[in-house]
Parts: structure tokens; C-alpha cells; sequence
């Protein structure tokens, strides 16, 4: 295990190396290329950072991987300025093959960042991002230390893209292999929704405002409804999603770290560890969830946003006789003092009708209407507070008045406050979360202990012979969702709807 740890300021952007393995894949286009250049672009980064591009392709060079990044910009949405591009991926794309894996090619790899170092003057610093396969990732840490890459004169930070693993043994199984050659300190597990500002943001709104702490508890609160909503299908990725399903892609980790940020006690202060203590806190006190109260679906062919769509079991790579959960949702319990006896219902899904990630409280209603003895009002609606994640972040308070005349009748009204209203457009999660790596700040990224955590409290449900029901692309889920929270005299809150 490497010693040489943190030893860059955790405040400045210091001058580092760039190490993608995955450079030609799919989200090194998407998403690593477009938010570095910006990040230059806006003087955020040093341009004497560099990037070496890291894959398999042997027939690959510097040039022509400048070729291929300057595509990837200008087809990227960024505004356009062609001379910039060309001088970016001129200054800071390299590239080095690794052909096979074998130990010679990560030794010329080896090689090839010391080199760069000394021709660019970085003192050591590297960041080594695996936008690779999960099933490549143990074989690359292996490697990487094999031939010293683990360790360097200065930093060494190494990134690892979700899912971490695909069940509680290949999650430990991973942590063992990085903890053999690289220290804690040193790795970060990165999740994009951890680096939305809403997110972030929940904190702030939670700890920074009276006026909702105050609340925040089993005397004032009914229940808590957390989705995370796709309209997108499974976009090519059938190996990983026939391992993971919905449960190990989107509710293992996106959807049990924003449960946590909602369910969690004020930290001592806004700092890492104090903050990670109170997330793992909430997961530990999170109760064995009953099988009757978890709904698995696949979606088939339907409607998504006008446009007809496959069917799961129709996509590229899936097996037609498939049972993996494209769907989920399941009623959880926090059993501590401040949550006891308030259900969290949780659902997330692919081929929803819309993206959307929203975060429902749901005030219980007062106990006694003093306006019963009109006809016109048969009941009054709880406050409900809505924290919208993506898109239009933002969050609104539902709340009653009444309208004008008489008799005397209820409307429901909303106050909202929209990120993009006060602040314009947000930078993009990976922006944020990259310029943590550079910092050393791994505020919000997931350690092993919450990742093992995250998987003990669902891993039992893979082994579970639970049903899984279809459901039309382009609707919420199966029927069998809905009927479960009936059940508990509950619904879901469709907000667009």
C-alpha cells in the first residue's frame, strides 16, 4: 500500500497528469473531454496539464487522437471556437497504447508518464481515471501497481467509476484489491449525482435553514418519496445491465446517497469525515427490507416522449427469456430516533416517461379540519416539499389558500425557488467532482465502508426470488408499484403529471 498519499494542497490546482484508461470509450467523449477543455477554457485549469489518452487501439498516436478529441469538441455543444479546440488538443492530448495488457505495455506506459512529466514540468502529480469495463478493473489496479504506478514523487489519485461492484462479494472483493496497493486517501469512487450542485446543496437547505430542521422528523413528517427517473433505455451497456439491473445501477448508489443526505444528523462541521460518518450512520440504521415490499419491472415496447421504443428483452445483447429489473421500488425503514416509524419509498427506473429526480417530504396534514362544516371541503392536503434534483432544479413548497368567494373552497398553491433563475445554467456534475480529484477532496465521493454498506442492505434482495412485473416504456412502473403503496394508504406524487 502506498505511503505517498495527499501530499498536494487540498486547496490549489496543482499541475498534474491526466491518465484516462477507456480514452476511445464512450464516456471519455461524453463527458471527460468536453468538461476538461472547459475547465482550460475558463482559465480553471493550467494548460500545462496534460491528458494521455490510455486504450487498447495499437494503431493510435498522438496525432490522431488530437484528430479524434477535436471531433468530440466540436460536436460537444460547447461554444464554438474551432481555434481553441486545435490548440487544446494540440497542448494536452497524448496517447499510449497498452495493445493486450501485458506487463511490457504498462511498463512503456510507466515510461511514457515519466517522460511527459519531465518535458512538461509536472512535479509527480497524476490522476489515473478507469473509464473502463467494471470486469477490466482489478486486472488494471494489478498492473498499474506492478510496475509503480500506484505510488510517484508527488500525488497520486486513482478514479473509479460506479458500479462498485455488482453484488456484496465482488464489492469486497474490489476494496481488497485496491487497499492492497493503494490507500484510501487516494481513491476516489465517483458517482455524477454526488457532484450535482442541487445535491450538494441539500446540506445547505437542511442545515442552513431553521425554519425546515425543525421539521425534519417523525413528528412532523408522514412519509419521504425518492425517484430517480430515466426516459433512456439501457443505451448499448446489456453485459453490465444483465449483471446489475436497475438495483445495483441506479438504487445501490445514486438513490441510496441522496437517501442518506435527506435521512442524515448535522455533521460537527462541513467536512469529510465528519460528513461521511453521519451518511454511513444512516445506512447502518436502515432496517432488512421485506420482500413484499420491493416491485421489480422490465419495460417493453411502448411510447417514450412520442417516439415508439423497444422493448427490453428486444435490446441489442439482452436474452429473451431476461428477469433483470429495469424498475424498482421497495419501502425502507430508518430505524433511529428521528425517522422511526416514517416510510421512505423509493423507486427508480429506465423508459420512464421523463428524466426526473425529485425527492418528495410529505408533511402529515392537520389532525383536526376546522373547515368541516363546509361541503366544498372535504379534506385538506398536506404540505409537501419538493427537492427537484434534475431537471429545472430547484424545490417548491405545496401549501393551501383559499380561493376568492364564497363558499369558502381550498386551492392548492406553490412557492419555488429555480437554480437557473438565480443563478443561470449549472456546470456540469463532472465538473465539480473533477475539480474535487484536483483538490484532494473527497467530500463527495463514497469510501468503501458506506459502498459495502450501500450493498449489505440490497444485496439479499438479488437472492431473493422476487417476480418481476412488465410494464409498458413510457409509464411509471408496473401496476404492482402503485398497488404497494396503496397497501400503506399512500401514492406516488407525480408532480408533472
Amino acid at each position: 500500500m502506498s505511503n505517498e498519499v495527499n501530499k498536494g494542497s487540498r486547496t490549489s490546482l496543482d499541475p498534474h497528469i491526466f491518465v484516462i484508461f477507456g480514452a476511445t470509450g464512450n464516456l471519455t467523449r461524453r463527458k471527460l473531454f468536453p468538461v476538461i477543455y472547459n475547465l482550460s477554457a475558463k482559465g480553471t485549469l493550467q494548460k500545462k496539464n496534460i491528458i494521455l489518452g490510455v486504450a487498447h487501439k495499437q494503431d493510435q498516436n498522438d496525432q490522431s487522437f488530437r484528430i479524434e478529441g477535436l471531433e468530440v469538441l466540436r460536436n460537444s455543444g460547447l461554444p464554438t471556437d474551432d481555434k481553441l479546440y486545435q490548440e487544446w488538443c494540440n497542448e494536452c492530448l497524448y496517447y499510449q497504447s497498452i495493445g493486450k495488457e501485458s506487463m511490457e505495455d504498462f511498463e512503456k506506459l510507466a515510461v511514457r508518464i515519466k517522460v511527459l512529466e519531465q518535458e512538461r514540468k509536472i512535479p509527480g502529480n497524476r490522476i489515473l481515471y478507469m473509464a473502463i469495463p467494471p470486469e477490466s478493473f482489478l486486472s488494471t489496479i494489478e498492473n498499474l501497481a506492478k510496475v509503480g504506478l500506484n505510488t510517484s514523487e508527488g500525488w497520486t489519485r486513482l478514479v473509479v467509476e460506479k458500479p462498485f461492484g455488482v453484488n456484496l462479494s465482488s464489492a469486497q472483493e474490489l476494496n481488497i484489491t485496491l487497499h492492497r496497493h493503494f490507500d484510501e486517501s487516494q481513491i476516489f469512487r465517483i458517482d455524477h449525482f454526488l457532484g450535482k450542485e442541487t445535491v450538494q446543496n441539500l446540506m445547505v437547505f437542511r442545515f442552513g435553514n431553521t425554519l425546515f430542521e425543525e421539521l425534519w422528523n417523525r413528528e412532523h413528517i408522514e412519509s419521504v418519496q425518492i425517484t430517480v427517473a430515466e426516459e433512456v433505455g439501457i443505451e448499448g451497456r446489456a453485459k453490465l445491465y444483465e449483471q446489475v439491473g436497475a438495483l445495483g445501477d441506479i438504487v445501490q448508489n445514486h438513490l441510496a446517497q441522496i437517501l442518506t443526505l435527506v435521512a442524515m444528523e448535522n455533521p460537527e462541521l462541513y467536512e469529510t469525515d465528519a460528513i461521511r460518518y453521519e451518511k454511513l450512520k444512516v445506512l447502518r440504521q436502515i432496517r432488512p427490507i421485506n420482500p413484499e415490499d420491493v416491485v421489480f419491472g422490465q419495460y417493453t415496447h411502448g411510447i417514450v416522449e412520442g417516439q415508439e421504443v423497444k422493448g427490453y428483452r428486444e435490446e441489442t445483447g439482452i436474452p429473451q427469456n431476461s428477469q433483470m429489473n429495469t424498475f424498482a421500488c421497495m419501502k425502507l425503514e430508518v430505524a433511529n430516533w428521528r425517522w422511526k416509524g416514517v416510510p421512505f419509498y423509493i423507486r427508480a427506473g429506465k423508459r420512464l416517461p421523463r428524466r426526473l429526480t425529485e425527492v418528495m417530504i410529505r408533511f402529515h396534514a392537520p389532525p383536526v379540519s376546522l373547515f368541516r362544516s363546509f361541503e366544498s371541503i372535504s379534506s385538506i392536503k398536506p404540505n409537501i416539499l419538493t427537492i427537484i434534483l434534475q431537471p429545472d432544479e430547484g424545490f417548491e413548497l405545496q401549501f393551501q389558500v383559499k380561493m376568492v368567494g364564497f363558499p369558502v373552497n381550498l386551492s392548492t398553491q406553490r412557492l419555488h425557488f429555480r437554480y437557473a433563475e438565480s443563478f443561470g445554467p449549472l456546470p456540469d456534475a463532472y465538473e465539480n467532482l473533477l475539480l474535487e480529484i484536483v483538490r484532494g477532496n473527497q467530500t463527495h465521493f463514497v469510501n468503501s465502508e458506506m459502498v459495502l454498506e450501500s450493498w449489505r442492505i440490497f444485496d439479499p434482495l438479488i437472492r431473493m426470488s422476487i417476480p418481476v412485473y412488465p410494464y409498458p416504456a413510457g409509464t411509471w412502473g408496473p401496476s404492482e408499484a402503485d398497488e404497494l403503496l396503496r397497501r400503506y394508504k399512500e401514492t406516488w406524487e407525480n408532480r408533472l403529471d
